[in-house]
């Protein structure tokens, strides 16, 4: 690939102009090289965004749309779509000679990134003074217009009596009456795809899993979720919750940042049909992976068992029980007293990353190329990702924010986000 005054040749016309977009290396700056109707147009791969790769996306007109977000910038120009023109992307000058295709690296544009307020769960996670807080997060799903008897909501409401009797501050979250989308995958684009905040909360203004993450995040010292067995799993509504969480557990894998630190989580769990001790484990695998400390005897469950399909029956014995709902008040007793213990505890500021998710081990004879840099919090289990609180942003897929340095004009990191 030869180089003369700025100019780098990319290759025979006839080849690159088979693809309407690709990603494609002038040097070590990586392009979003774009085709239509023969004219070509060269940007940055690096979208303003999270510095997702526009080279992976498609075109919409002369726009060039993100595969992760899908913002949008003219494939000539690398201006913002029509509505956000003051974002941009830096833009190469492209020319055809001799049935070759030259880009001018030295020639570029600016990149223009608008500075947009933060979202409000960005803020630093930090425990106000008070009394403990207890969430309470139902997850059954019905019909709100016709609603039904709930024998784990109707327990985890005995819990939280519980512990505002003890003096607790508590809410009530119920997913079923919450609107809220189903996680899209963006973590199978890329780790660094998955944001946090989460990018459906910070895009779709409908989205009101924002109650759930500033409960688990900022709000609450105790979270306390209730779930029906279905086909002996957790409710569909759980699920479609959990999915979502991966934002926050994700910020361990790209920024070595853990966002839950001295909370407690503890679960209850009902059924017409058994399976309470593999609904636990989930519960218990999923929330110790965010973070969560639990307390002695974590859970409480009742199941009427497999050959018992009465669930009218099921009912009556959840609504009448005193002793299921002294013991869901006992499961709120003991996340209390172990909040209580936690909160006057300092932080763990590193947590060794050694077999943990998503971590390489690089010390491993087993072990090719692509091993991990540093085996705790100051050193991230991906390659590439630096400490957080050292300041340094973290390794792009592309080149222009990351293995060759910033473009010229590449003045700001990724990581604004539009209103």
């Amino acid at each position: 690939m030869g180089q003369t005054d700025g100019w780098v040749d990319l290759g025979a016309a006839t080849e690159l102009q088979g693809r309407t977009l690709q990603p494609v290396r002038a040097g070590r700056t990586r392009i979003a090289l774009s085709c239509v109707d023969g004219a070509f147009g060269a940007v940055s791969n690096a979208c303003n965004h999270v510095g997702g790769p526009l080279g992976e996306g498609r075109l919409d007109g002369d726009y060039v749309v993100c595969p992760w977000h899908q913002w949008k910038f003219h494939r000539v120009t690398g201006i913002g779509e029509p509505g956000f023109e003051d974002d941009r992307v830096p833009a190469y000058p492209v020319k055809v000679e001799n049935g070759r295709v030259l880009v001018n690296i030295a020639a570029v544009t600016l990149r223009r990134k608008t500075p947009h307020e933060p979202h409000p769960l960005a803020r630093k996670p930090e425990r106000l003074p008070g009394a403990i807080r207890v969430a309470g997060i139902s997850t059954t799903a019905m019909d709100e217009e016709h609603p039904r008897y709930s024998g784990s909501e109707h327990l985890l409401a005995s819990a939280l009596d519980t512990a505002r009797a003890d003096g607790c501050e508590t809410k009530l979250i119920r997913l079923n009456g919450l609107h809220f989308h189903a996680c899209r995958g963006y973590y199978s684009l890329g780790a660094h795809a998955c944001t946090w905040p989460c990018s459906i909360t910070q895009m779709e203004r409908d989205d009101e899993l924002d109650v759930v993450y500033e409960a688990l995040v900022h709000w609450a010292d105790v979270i306390l979720l209730a779930t029906p067995i279905r086909w002996g799993a957790a409710s569909s509504l759980y699920f479609k919750m959990a999915e979502r969480l991966n934002c926050v557990q994700n910020q361990v894998t790209t920024h070595n940042r853990v966002l839950i630190r001295n909370k407690v989580a503890g679960f209850i769990i009902v059924g017409g049909q058994d399976n309470v001790q593999g609904v636990a484990g989930q519960l218990l695998t999923f929330f110790g992976e965010l973070g969560f400390h639990v307390p002695q005897f974590p859970f409480i469950g009742h199941s009427r068992g497999w050959t018992a399909e009465d669930m009218e029956q099921n009912v009556v014995t959840v609504s009448t029980s005193h002793e299921l709902h002294n013991g869901a008040g006992e499961l709120a007793r003991r996340c209390i007293a172990l909040a209580h213990r936690l909160v006057d505890t300092v932080p763990t500021v590193a947590v060794e990353r050694g077999g943990r998710k998503a971590h390489a081990l690089r010390d491993s004879e087993s072990v090719g190329e692509g091993g991990s840099e540093g085996g705790s919090e100051g050193g991230s289990g991906k390659r590439g990702v630096q400490d957080r609180t050292q300041g340094t942003p973290h390794e792009s897929v592309n080149a222009d924010i990351s293995d060759g340095g910033p473009d010229p004009g590449d003045g700001v990191a990724a990581g604004s986000t539009r209103p």
